[in-house]
C-alpha cells in the first residue's frame, strides 16, 4: 500500500476535510480552484508525541532553540508518578488535530495505521530535551527503557479501547542510527545504539502482550537508509529478531545504498519490508520517481510511505505556507499520483525490464499497469508484451495518463492502442506516463 506519516501536517491541518479527501480517496477534489485527482493512500503513520509543558517536581522540558511549534508533538504521559492511563499523569485530550486526521483517514479507507515514535517523552530523556542529546548520542535514560515501551503500549491499548483504532504495527524508533538528533535540532528525535534498541524492542513486546495485544506486531528500526538498516538488523540477537515482525527502512540514501542486500536479508528471515519514510526537496517529483523505481526493482517493499505530504521547501506534495495555511500544488503530487492511483494494494509487482519502468498486474481485472519515465531526450518509447501468455488483444485501446513536471499536471488520453504484442507512446523529456493495458494474462 501507499501512505504518509501524519505528525506535523496532522497537527497543523488535521481538521481539514479537503486535505483528507485529497490524500485518502481517489475522488476528484476541488483545491483552491483546481480539481485534484485523489491519491487514495491506504496507510497512515500516527506519531506518539514527546512534548508537554507541565513541570514535574520543578523539572521542565528543555526546548531546542531551533524547533518550531508545529514540530512539537504533544505527548500523553505527563509525568512519571503513575502508569495508570486513567490517572492524572495522563492527558488524553492533547493532540486532537492529528487524532482527527487519523480518524478521517480511517473513515476514507485507510486500513493500516502504524503507531511510531520520534522520541520518548521528554522526561525520559537524559537532558529532558526531546530533540536529542548534546552530542547526538543515546538520550533515553537507562531506567526508562521499560517506560518508553509502557508509553507506546498504553497508547496502543487506549486507541483500541477508546478511539476505535487498532494499530496494525508499532515502531518505537525513528532513524535511531542518526547522529543528527541533537539538543539544538529542528524536530523531535532520539539516537538509540543497537545495544539500546534491543532491550526496548523486547520490553515493548512484553508490554503489548501484557495488555492483550499479543497480535500487534512490532516494526523496526526505521533506519535512515538501506545500509544502516541491514547493519542494525544483523546486530540483533535471535530473541530481538523474533520480536521484530517487519523491517522498516527510510529512503534517504536516494540512489545509493544496497537495497538488494537488505531485501535478501529480510527474505531469508521471512520478513517483509516497508519503506516507511521517503522525502526530499525536489518539488518536480523526478527524484521521487527515480528513487521509487529503484525501491520497486531492488528493495521490494510491501508499503511505500511519503513523509509529509503537506510541507514547505519543496518537500510537500502540497506546499505548507505556515500559520495553518496551505498553498501551491507541487508537480511531485501529480508524479506520485501515477503510482498511487494505478498500482493498487493486492497487485503483483513485475520487473519492468529497466530502471525507468515499473509494471504491476491486477489478476482479478487481468490488467497490466505500466508506469514509465523518460529522463532523456524526447522520443517514442516502445513496450513489447510478447513474453506474456496473452499480451492483450490487437487493436485494444489503452488508457494513458501523462505528467510533465512544470508543464502539465495529470492528463488523461485515449490515443494509444495495441499493435500485435506491442504499443508505443511519445514521451517529452522528463515526462512520466501510465498505461493500463486490458486483457493481459501472465
Amino acid at each position: 500500500g501507499w501512505g504518509t506519516s501524519l505528525c506535523w501536517w496532522g497537527k497543523a491541518h488535521g481538521n481539514r476535510d479537503d486535505l483528507a479527501d485529497i490524500f485518502f480517496t481517489r475522488n476528484n477534489v476541488d483545491y483552491q480552484g483546481t480539481t485534484l485527482p485523489g491519491l487514495g493512500l491506504t496507510i497512515a503513520r500516527y506519531n506518539a508525541g514527546a512534548c508537554s509543558t507541565k513541570p514535574i517536581n520543578g523539572e521542565s522540558m528543555v526546548r531546542s532553540p531551533k524547533i518550531g511549534d508545529p514540530r512539537q508533538m504533544d505527548g500523553y504521559w505527563l509525568d512519571w508518578f503513575s502508569s495508570d492511563p486513567s490517572s492524572a499523569s495522563w492527558n488524553w485530550y492533547v493532540d486532537s488535530a492529528q487524532r482527527n486526521l487519523m480518524w478521517k483517514a480511517r473513515d476514507r479507507g485507510v486500513n493500516r495505521i502504524e503507531l511510531f515514535s520520534n522520541s520518548p517523552m521528554w522526561w525520559m530523556c537524559q537532558n529532558h530535551n526531546p530533540s536529542g542529546s548534546a552530542g547526538g548520542g543515546d538520550n533515553l535514560q537507562t531506567w526508562n527503557h521499560q517506560q518508553h515501551a509502557v508509553y507506546l503500549a498504553t497508547i496502543a491499548r487506549y486507541a483500541h479501547d477508546h478511539w476505535g483504532v487498532d494499530f496494525t504495527s508499532v515502531e518505537p524508533f525513528n532513524e535511531p542510527d542518526g547522529s543528527w538528533w541533537k539538543a539544538d535540532g529542528s524536530q523531535e528525535g532520539c539516537h538509540f545504539e543497537p545495544a539500546t534498541q534491543r532491550p526496548v524492542i523486547n520490553a515493548l513486546r512484553a508490554e503489548l502482550n501484557a495488555r492483550d495485544l499479543g497480535w500487534m506486531p512490532i516494526a523496526a528500526s526505521d533506519s535512515w537508509g538501506y545500509d544502516a538498516a541491514l547493519s542494525t538488523w544483523n546486530s540483533f540477537d535471535s530473541t530481538t529478531r523474533g520480536n521484530v515482525a517487519r523491517i522498516n527502512v527510510h529512503g534517504y540514501q536516494g540512489g545509493g545504498g544496497r537495497r538488494d542486500l537488505l531485501y535478501t536479508a529480510a527474505k531469508s528471515a521471512g520478513r517483509k519490508i516497508w519503506n516507511s519514510e521517503y522525502g526530499e526537496g525536489d518539488a518536480s517529483g523526478l527524484s521521487l520517481a527515480s528513487n521509487l523505481n529503484l525501491d520497486f526493482r531492488w528493495l521490494h517493499p510491501t508499503a511505500w510511505v511519503y513523509w509529509q505530504v503537506v510541507d514547505g521547501g519543496g518537500w510537500g506534495l502540497i506546499q505548507d505556507n505556515g500559520n495553518n495555511t496551505t498553498g501551491a500544488i507541487n508537480p511531485k503530487y501529480y508524479v506520485l499520483a501515477h503510482y498511487t492511483r494505478h498500482i493498487r494494494p493486492g497487485m503483483r509487482i513485475l520487473d519492468g525490464g529497466n530502471g525507468n519502468t515499473i509494471a504491476a498486474y491486477d489478476p482479478a481485472a487481468r490488467k497490466l499497469v505500466i508506469v514509465a519515465i523518460n529522463n532523456g531526450s524526447a522520443g517514442y518509447l516502445d513496450f513489447d508484451l510478447a513474453r506474456f501468455t496473452k499480451p492483450s488483444t490487437d487493436g485494444a485501446p489503452i488508457p494513458r495518463w501523462s505528467t510533465t513536471p512544470g508543464t502539465t499536471g495529470y492528463v488523461a488520453a485515449q490515443d494509444t492502442v495495441m499493435h500485435g504484442t506491442r504499443f508505443w507512446s511519445y514521451f517529452p523529456q522528463n515526462t512520466i506516463q501510465t498505461f493500463e493495458v486490458p486483457d493481459v494474462t501472465l
